[in-house]
C-alpha cells in the first residue's frame, strides 16, 4: 500500500452513532466517583437544611365584591359610580406602592436591625433567639436572649442607604454608631444620637445591648418597597372569582402575619376611600352650585313680587298655569340633566353610550320647550311676564330643593360606604416552614450530584478523545503490534522510587526491571507477545535497528525499550539498548547506571565505544545511555559518527533498539528513523488521541519514514474497553 492510500485509510471518518453500551460502560468505569459526588452532595444538602433559617409562609384571603349602594333606597344615586373592576386590577393594586408603601411605614420596614456575625454558621455559639418582640407594631429592632434593641428613626445622607452600620455599646455603657470602623456618633441611649455634621441621626426605642454588635441599615424607601413585593405573592384563585390569595414568606412567623395583615387592611381602606372619595367629588361639585341657584331663586321672588305690586296682575288662568306647569317641568328636568352632565363627562368621552343618551334626552326636552314657548307667545303681555316671572321662581325653587336632597343623599352615602372589598380569611401562619424542605433538598441534591458526575464524566469523555482499545487504531489503518495493560506492581515501584528520591532530594533512584522483577505480570507477558510478533515484522528489515518513538511525552516508550530488550535478552538474542533521548533520557535508571558517559560523549568526540557500552544485570543485554545534555542534540544526531555507530552497533548485535525523543516535540526521532530498518510508536491508554497518532505517522511520513505499526500501552481493565482486554489477557497467557 502506498503512503497516500494509508493516509486516506487513516483518515476515514469513524461512525458518529452514538454508541449506548459504551456511554453505559464509561458510567460502571467511574461508579465511586459518581457514587462518592452523589454523598457528598446529599451531605451539603444536608447541612445545608441544618445550618438555614426556616422560611414560613402566612396566607389570607380576599373577596373582590361588585360594586353595590352605601345604604337601601339610593341605588339609582349609586348606578352613577357603578364601574366593574377586573381582579387583575386589584392585584396590581395590592402590589402597588399606595398599599405597600403605607404598610413599610407603618412598621418601619426601611430600618433593618440584625447582629453582626458570619452567614450561616455566624449563629452557631450565638445566644439562643427569642420570639419576635409584639408588644409594639415596630418591627426596627432585633432582640434575643441576651439582647433588646428598638430603633424608633434612623436617617443617613442619600450616599449612605443601603450601607451597614455598626451599632455598639461603649466602655461607658453608651451608645456607640460606627460607619466603616470610623465613629460616627456616640451618646447616651435615651438621647439622639447625631454625627457631628447632623446628617445622620439615630433615635433609639429600646436599649438592652448583649455581647454582640448589631448592624443597622437604613433603606431607600422604595428598595424595601420592591423587597415587600418580591415577598408577597397576589393571586386569584379560579378565574373570574374575585377570590383573592395574598401569601407572604418570611423568617418570622409573627412579622409577617402582621405585614400580611396590614397589607390586606390597607388595600380594603383604600378601597373605602376611593369610593368615598366619587361621592366627594359631586358633593363638592353640587355645594358650589347651591349659593348661585339660591340667589337666583331669591332674585326671581324678588321681581315677581314688585311686578304684581306695579301691574296689580291678578291670578293665572286654569291653562296658563297649566303651561307653567309643563315649562317648570321640562327646565327642572334639563338642569337636572345638566348636572348629570357634568358628572358624566369627567368620566366618559361624548362617545360613550351613556354620554349619548344624556345628550339625547337635552335635545327632545328642548324641543318640546320651544313648541311650550310658542304657545306662550300667544297670551297678553301682561300674563305672559307674570308667567315668566313665576317660571323663574318654581324653577329655580325646584332646583335648589332637588340639589338640597342630593346633597343630603350623597352625604348619607358617604357616611355608609363599605367599599367593595372584604377579608374573608385573616393572615395566618403555617406551623411548618416552607423551606428548606428537608427531604426535597436532600432529593434535589443527590439528583445535581448524580447528574453533576454523569454530566463530567461524559462532558470528559467527549472532549478528551483518548484512545480507549487497540480496535480503534487498527479502523483508522494503523497496525497495534502489542496492546500493553497497566501494571499495578509497576505503579508500586514508581510510587516507592518517587518517595524516595523525595527523602535523598533529588537524587535519580534507579527503576526496577519489571521483567526481571515481576515475570509474571500481565504487560511482560505482553511484551513477550510483542517480541514474537517483531520476529515476523523484522525478517524483511534493511537492518537489525529498531526505533522505538512516541506522539508525546510520558507514554512509556523508556519503559517498553527497557522491558523488551531483557524480554529479547532472555530468549538467547544479543541485544543492546541506545538512549538517543539526549535530553530527557532517563533509560539508564532502569540499567542501574550513573549517565557518566553515553551517546553524547561519544558523538562529541568526548569517549571511544567501550567507555559508553555498559553491562545490565540481564545476560547478553547491554546499553548505551544518554551522555550528559548537549547544547545540539539534533545537530550531533546527523554527524556522521552516530551513523557509523548504528551499523557497528548492528553488525555486533542481533537487535539494536534505539529509544528516541517523541516525534511530535522534537524532531530527533526523524533523524534516527532514517537508519532504522524497523520502527514503531508508543500511544498511551486514554492519553494519546486517535488524531494525534495519525499526524505522528504523517510527520514520520513527511521524512521517508516507514512505521510498521503502534504500541498501545497502559490500559486499564474499564467495563468500556473490557472485551479487548479480556481478549488480550487470554491471547498473552496463550502464548
Amino acid at each position: 500500500m502506498s503512503d497516500q492510500q494509508g493516509t486516506n485509510k487513516r483518515l476515514n471518518v469513524m461512525d458518529d452513532e452514538i454508541d449506548l453500551q459504551r456511554l453505559f460502560a464509561l458510567l460502571v468505569d467511574h461508579v465511586w466517583l459518581i457514587l462518592g459526588t452523589t454523598l457528598l452532595s446529599l451531605a451539603l444538602g444536608l447541612v445545608y437544611a441544618y445550618i438555614a433559617t426556616p422560611i414560613y409562609k402566612a396566607d389570607a384571603l380576599l373577596q373582590v365584591e361588585k360594586k353595590q349602594a352605601g345604604m337601601p333606597g339610593f341605588e339609582e344615586l349609586s348606578e352613577m359610580f357603578a364601574e366593574e373592576s377586573s381582579s387583575q386590577a386589584e392585584i396590581q393594586i395590592i402590589r402597588s406602592r399606595l398599599v405597600l408603601g403605607q404598610v413599610v411605614d407603618q412598621f418601619n420596614m426601611a430600618i433593618e436591625v440584625m447582629p453582626d456575625r458570619l452567614p450561616l454558621v455566624g449563629r452557631f455559639g450565638a445566644p439562643e433567639p427569642t420570639p419576635e418582640f409584639v408588644t409594639r407594631p415596630l418591627f426596627a429592632g432585633y432582640r434575643d436572649s441576651e439582647t433588646f434593641v428598638t430603633v424608633d428613626s434612623f436617617t443617613v445622607p442619600e450616599k449612605w442607604l443601603g450601607e451597614p452600620f455598626t451599632l455598639k455599646p461603649s466602655e461607658n455603657g453608651e451608645a456607640a454608631l460606627y460607619h466603616e470602623g470610623d465613629l460616627v456618633a456616640r451618646g447616651a441611649a435615651e438621647q439622639p444620637l447625631v454625627s457631628d455634621d447632623g446628617r445622620v441621626r439615630l433615635v433609639l426605642g429600646k436599649w438592652q445591648p448583649g455581647k454582640e454588635a448589631l448592624t443597622v441599615v437604613r433603606q431607600n424607601r422604595l428598595t424595601a418597597i420592591n423587597n415587600l413585593r418580591a415577598r408577597l405573592n397576589v393571586a386569584e384563585q379560579g378565574r373570574d372569582t374575585g377570590i383573592i390569595n395574598l401569601s407572604l414568606t418570611g423568617p418570622n412567623p409573627e412579622r409577617i402575619r402582621k405585614i400580611l395583615d396590614a397589607v390586606a387592611q390597607t388595600y380594603q381602606t383604600q378601597n373605602i376611600q376611593r369610593n368615598a372619595a366619587e361621592a366627594e367629588k359631586s358633593l363638592e361639585f353640587l355645594d358650589e352650585q347651591l349659593p348661585e341657584i339660591k340667589a337666583k331663586l331669591t332674585s326671581a321672588e324678588e321681581q315677581l313680587n314688585k311686578y304684581r305690586l306695579k301691574s296689580e296682575s291678578v291670578d293665572l288662568s286654569l291653562e296658563t298655569q297649566s303651561v307653567l306647569e309643563r315649562l317648570v317641568g321640562i327646565e327642572a328636568k334639563l338642569n337636572e340633566l345638566k348636572i348629570k352632565e357634568s358628572e358624566i363627562s369627567a368620566r366618559f368621552t361624548q362617545s360613550h353610550p351613556a354620554y349619548r343618551t344624556l345628550l339625547q334626552q337635552r335635545q327632545s326636552l328642548l324641543q318640546e320647550k320651544k313648541q311650550i314657548e310658542s304657545q306662550i307667545k300667544n297670551l297678553p303681555e301682561t300674563q305672559q311676564e307674570v308667567l315668566r316671572m313665576m317660571r323663574d321662581v318654581e324653577v329655580n325653587q325646584q332646583i335648589y330643593v332637588g340639589l338640597l336632597n342630593k346633597v343630603q343623599e350623597l352625604r348619607i352615602m358617604k357616611a355608609s360606604t363599605v367599599g367593595n372589598v372584604r377579608i374573608i380569611d385573616d393572615a395566618l401562619v403555617e406551623p411548618d416552614p416552607v423551606k428548606p424542605k428537608t427531604g426535597l433538598l436532600a432529593a434535589l441534591s443527590a439528583l445535581l450530584g448524580l447528574m453533576g458526575a454523569i454530566g463530567y464524566i461524559l462532558l470528559h469523555a467527549a472532549l478528551h478523545r483518548g484512545i480507549q482499545s487497540p480496535d480503534q487504531l487498527e479502523e483508522q489503518g494503523i497496525p497495534v503490534y502489542a496492546a500493553i495493560p497497566l501494571s499495578e506492581h509497576q505503579q508500586k515501584l514508581d510510587r516507592l522510587v518517587a518517595l524516595m528520591r523525595r527523602r535523598r532530594r533529588g537524587r535519580h533512584e534507579a527503576i526496577p526491571l519489571l521483567a526481571l522483577d515481576d515475570p509474571a505480570d500481565l504487560a511482560v507477558e505482553a511484551l513477550r507477545s510483542l517480541r514474537t510478533s517483531l520476529h515476523f515484522a523484522m525478517l524483511e528489515a534493511e537492518n537489525k535497528i529498531m526505533m522505538i518513538s512516541g506522539p508525546s511525552p510520558q507514554v512509556g516508550k523508556s519503559f517498553v525499550s527497557a522491558n523488551l530488550a531483557a524480554v529479547l535478552a532472555q530468549v538467547g538474542q544479543k541485544v543492546i539498548v541506545v538512549d538517543a533521548d539526549m535530553r530527557k533520557g532517563h533509560l539508564h535508571r532502569y540499567f542501574d547506571n550513573q549517565n557518566d558517559q553515553g551517546l553524547s560523549d561519544w558523538l562529541a568526540g568526548q569517549a571511544d565505544e567501550k567507555q559508553i557500552i555498559h553491562n545490565t544485570k540481564v545476560e547478553n543485554l547491554h546499553f548505551i545511555p544518554r551522555g550528559q545534555v548537549p547544547p545540539n542534540p539534533a545537530e550531533l544526531l546527523m554527524h556522521p559518527r552516530f551513523k557509523e555507530l548504528m551499523e557497528h552497533l548492528s553488525g555486533q548485535y542481533d537487535l539494536v533498539l534505539v529509544d528516541t525523543p517523541p516525534i511530535l516535540a522534537v524532531t530527533d526521532a526523524a533523524i534516527i528513523g532514517q537508519l532504522a530498518g524497523t520502527s514503531l510508536i508508543v500511544t498511551r491508554f486514554g492519553q494519546n488521541s486517535v488524531k494525534e497518532v495519525d499526524v505522528t505517522f504523517n510527520r514520520f511520513e513527511q521524512n521517508k519514514v516507514e512505521i510498521k505499526g503502534a504500541i498501545l500501552n497502559c490500559i486499564e481493565r474499564r467495563a468500556s474497553n473490557e472485551y479487548g482486554y479480556y481478549a488480550y489477557h487470554y491471547g498473552a497467557e496463550k502464548n
